[in-house]
């Protein structure tokens, strides 16, 4: 783009030294206990051979995006809450941006493929095998990646294309599209439509894909004999809907809303999506799981 600027400055959350002591110990224990929970997983699958299956499979690589997204924005807001110099260079705001849109949007791709996964589990078990074979899981996570990677050069593109010629000051703790938009001096009616186009392609696209598998799973439940099954089968979809409903929730009031409507609570929605969830997601999805925690018994005993 035809920009000015060499570098940025973030406002962060709060100008409170206080508030952003507590802020600091909180947001460290959280990333902390993310990548914990996030590693912990992903290993267990890797040497546990019980959970060699295409549910953990996919579970892997989501723990994966949320190990990479939340690193893409924890780490500098954490030292920008302990610092007074919040400055960030145009090309690592950029850079910032483009991996947490691809890890973003690549959990949103991911989240369909194991709706998939679940669907073909409960409705058509005796097909599982072959129709969730391991040549299609790679092929579902790889037009994941390379789908969300597409989509992030768009909405980079998009964001940081234009002219900055004006302030410098980003009112957010990372480097996120309406904020940075804010700050461009040329017209941005044609990017913000761009960015809200393909936003409602990835978010509406894939949790239609879920609530069709969902609505598709549930008559297959309830015709379930073993009350052992629908337990199982009901806890799995709550889980999954649980993750989804934490995930979609702030992404539609992030970014499905007009510019003129965004406010104080942006920064609130963000912290949700881009710091808590990620934390979240390990507990929702594996670590209340009967075949996890058995896993967890036999890994402690040997």
């Amino acid at each position: 783009g035809n920009h000015t600027q060499t570098k940025f400055i973030l406002l962060g959350i709060t100008d409170s030294p206080c508030a952003r002591a507590l802020l600091f110990g909180l947001f460290l224990l959280i990333y902390i206990v993310t990548l914990a929970g996030n590693i912990g997983i992903t290993v267990l699958a890797w040497v546990v051979p019980s959970l060699h299956t295409p549910m953990y499979f996919f579970l892997t690589h989501f723990s994966f995006a949320d190990i990479c997204y939340s690193t893409v924005i924890s780490p500098k807001m954490l030292a920008d809450l302990l610092s007074e110099n919040k400055t960030i260079s145009f090309a690592g705001c950029a850079m910032q941006f483009h991996f947490f849109a691809f890890f973003a949007t690549a959990e949103c791709r991911l989240l369909a493929a194991m709706a998939y996964d679940r669907h073909v589990a409960i409705c058509n078990p005796l097909l599982y095998v072959t129709v969730i074979s391991s040549h299609v899981r790679r092929r579902l996570v790889a037009l994941s990646y390379l789908l969300a990677f597409l989509s992030a050069v768009i909405y980079t593109n998009c964001t940081f294309g234009g002219s900055f010629c004006g302030p410098n000051q980003i009112d957010h703790f990372f480097c996120d599209i309406s904020p940075v938009l804010k700050l461009v001096c040329s017209d941005t009616r044609t990017s913000e439509m761009a960015v809200f186009a393909f936003v409602v392609m990835n978010t509406v696209g894939t949790s239609t894909i879920i609530l069709v598998s969902d609505t598709c799973i549930l008559p297959a439940v309830l015709r379930m004999r073993s009350a052992q099954s629908r337990s199982r089968a009901f806890h799995t979809c709550a889980s999954h809907l649980t993750a989804v409903s934490l995930s979609y929730g702030t992404i539609f009031f992030m970014y499905l809303q007009p510019a003129s409507s965004h406010g104080s609570l942006d920064k609130v929605a963000s912290i949700v999506y881009a710091v808590v969830t990620p934390m979240l997601n390990p507990f929702i999805y594996s670590l209340r799981n009967k075949e996890v925690k058995d896993a967890l018994v036999k890994c402690r005993r040997r």
